[in-house]
């Protein structure tokens, strides 16, 4: 009984590791998800394995019947000449006026998403870190991103603690390739 109990909290303590946030990282306060939800699009991102070599990528974000939000993950490989996906869940960590969740896209894992910097006026982007300085978003309405803001967001994500020279700029343009046989 004991050995079970040691390995649950083994457990417990390193999934709920995942979904901390890095030093200098405080998630936005007075948050409202329901102004959040919708579609986003991915304007840079730190680079990682389940994104790597998408485009197009955009994030839709949506409120099930039990308050927690749906995502829906999508972008496109230009090697492949494929749409990839991913379905997740998230849920808060905390209230729901701060920008701080929990999201799964495989259960049982689960990891951190925060929002630590928002366009609290109208939610047209957003800055978003992972658990760790190996996770780092930019997200906004539209494909594109006036110069002036994505500056400031990479300012406050450089300020972090984040390496923001490793930055993967996503390509919106429309997808046209063509197989090859």
């Amino acid at each position: 009984m004991l050995v079970e109990l040691f390995y649950c909290l083994i457990f417990f303590f390193f999934v709920s590791a995942c979904t901390g946030f890095p030093n200098g990282v405080t998630p936005v306060e007075n948050f409202n998800i329901n102004r959040y939800a919708g579609l986003s699009y991915e304007i840079l991102r730190l680079d990682h394995s389940f994104e790597r070599d998408l485009t197009n990528v955009t994030a839709n974000y949506r409120i099930n019947s039990g308050e927690d939000v749906i995502v829906l993950n999508r972008g496109f490989n230009r090697k492949t000449c494929q749409w990839e996906g991913a379905d997740g869940i998230a849920k808060f960590l905390g209230i729901k006026e701060v920008a701080s969740l929990s999201v799964s896209f495989f259960w049982p894992f689960w990891g951190g998403y925060h929002v630590f910097a928002l366009d609290q006026k109208n939610y047209n982007y957003a800055l978003v870190s992972g658990p760790s300085y190996d996770y780092l978003w930019i997200l906004a309405r539209e494909p594109k991103l006036d110069s002036k803001i994505k500056n400031f967001l990479l300012k406050k994500a450089r300020l972090s603690g984040f390496g923001v020279e490793n930055l993967v700029e996503v390509d919106h343009t429309k997808p046209n390739c063509k197989k090859k046989n």
